[in-house]
C-alpha cells in the first residue's frame, strides 16, 4: 500500500498534483531544482527534500513529472540508488516513444523499480483539482497498489496496455489532436478577423452543433481578450508537437498537418510568447 509518495518536479502540473495528493492524506516528499518553487508547499504538509535522492528515500511511489526523457533520466539515474527496492515509479511527463519505451523502464529495471507509464492530460487548474486525465500502462500486477495516487491526482485512469509505453502512445495521440484544435481556433479566429468579422459571431455560430467542443471556446475567449496566462504553456506545445512529429515519421504516417501545426507554435514562441499560454499561437496567424 502507497503511504509516502516522492514528487520530482515543481512546475504548473506538479505542484497541483502534489497538493492533490497531500488532500488525500498521503505524507509527500518534494524536490525541485529551483527549491524557491518548492518552499510554498512547505506550508501545505509537504517535506521539501534538498535533494532528489533526499525526496525517494523511504518512499513507496515516486511521480516524475518533469521536461522531458533526458531531464527525468538525469533525476532518476540521481535518486534511484536511494530509493527502496521495488518502489513504484510512476512516469507522468510526456516523453518521446524511445525513452518510454526503452531508456527509462531499462533505469527502473538497473535500480529494481517498478515501472509505470503514466503521462497526465490535461492543465494546471485540473492538476490543483486533482482531476487530470491519467493514461497509463503497466502490468496487470502494478495497477492496484498505484491506484490511490492515481485516485487522488485524477478523475479517470485510462490503462491503455501493458507495454512500456503504450501509456505515452495515447499521450502522443491525444496531445495530437488538441494542439490541432488550438491551432484551427487561432487559424480561424484571425481568419475572422482579417475579412472584417467578429470573430465572437463565429465562435457563437458553432456553439451546440457538431463541430463544437469547450476547448474551442476556452482558447477562442483568451484569443479575442489577448490575455495568454499559461495553463499549458506554449513552450510545452512546441516540445509535444515535435515528439508528435517524430512519432509519426516513425510510424510511417504523414506528419504534414502536424509538421504545419509545429511550425506556427515554433513561430509563436520565436517571437518571445513562448512562456505564455498555448493559446498564444494565435500571434503566429497576425501579422
Amino acid at each position: 500500500m502507497v503511504r509516502h509518495a516522492a514528487v520530482l518536479g515543481i512546475g504548473k502540473m506538479g505542484a497541483g498534483m502534489i497538493r492533490s495528493l497531500l488532500r488525500s492524506g498521503l505524507d509527500v516528499s518534494v524536490w525541485n531544482r529551483s527549491p524557491g518553487r518548492a518552499a510554498p508547499l512547505a506550508a501545505d504538509s509537504a517535506h521539501v527534500a534538498g535533494t532528489a535522492a533526499e525526496a525517494v528515500a523511504g518512499a513507496d511511489a515516486v511521480i516524475t513529472m518533469l521536461w522531458d526523457g533526458a531531464s527525468v533520466a538525469q533525476v532518476m539515474t540521481d535518486a534511484l540508488p536511494a530509493a527502496p527496492g521495488g518502489v513504484l515509479w510512476a512516469q507522468t511527463s510526456t516523453v518521446s516513444l524511445r525513452d518510454a519505451e526503452d531508456r527509462l523502464p531499462a533505469l527502473a529495471g538497473q535500480h529494481g523499480a517498478r515501472f509505470i507509464d503514466a503521462p497526465v492530460l490535461g492543465t494546471r487548474q485540473p492538476a490543483e483539482e486533482g482531476k487530470l486525465l491519467v493514461l497509463a500502462a503497466a502490468p496487470g500486477p502494478l495497477r492496484d497498489p498505484i491506484a490511490p495516487l492515481f485516485g487522488a491526482v485524477g478523475s479517470r485512469t485510462v490503462w491503455a496496455g501493458e507495454r512500456p509505453g503504450d501509456g505515452t502512445r495515447l499521450k502522443l495521440v491525444a496531445n495530437s489532436w488538441v494542439t490541432t484544435i488550438v491551432a484551427a481556433t487561432a487559424q480561424a479566429i484571425a481568419l475572422a478577423q482579417g475579412l472584417g468579422l467578429d470573430p465572437q459571431v463565429f465562435l457563437d455560430t458553432v456553439r451546440g452543433g457538431a463541430v463544437d467542443c469547450p476547448y474551442l471556446h476556452v482558447k477562442g475567449k483568451a484569443m479575442l481578450a489577448g490575455e495568454f496566462p499559461a495553463a499549458f504553456g506554449l513552450d510545452g506545445a512546441v516540445k509535444d508537437t515535435g515528439l508528435i512529429a517524430a512519432a509519426m515519421r516513425e510510424t510511417g504516417t504523414d506528419p504534414a498537418l502536424m509538421d504545419a501545426v509545429a511550425r506556427q507554435f515554433g513561430k509563436a514562441a520565436d517571437a518571445g510568447h513562448g512562456g505564455q499560454d498555448m493559446a498564444a499561437v494565435y500571434r503566429a496567424f497576425r501579422r
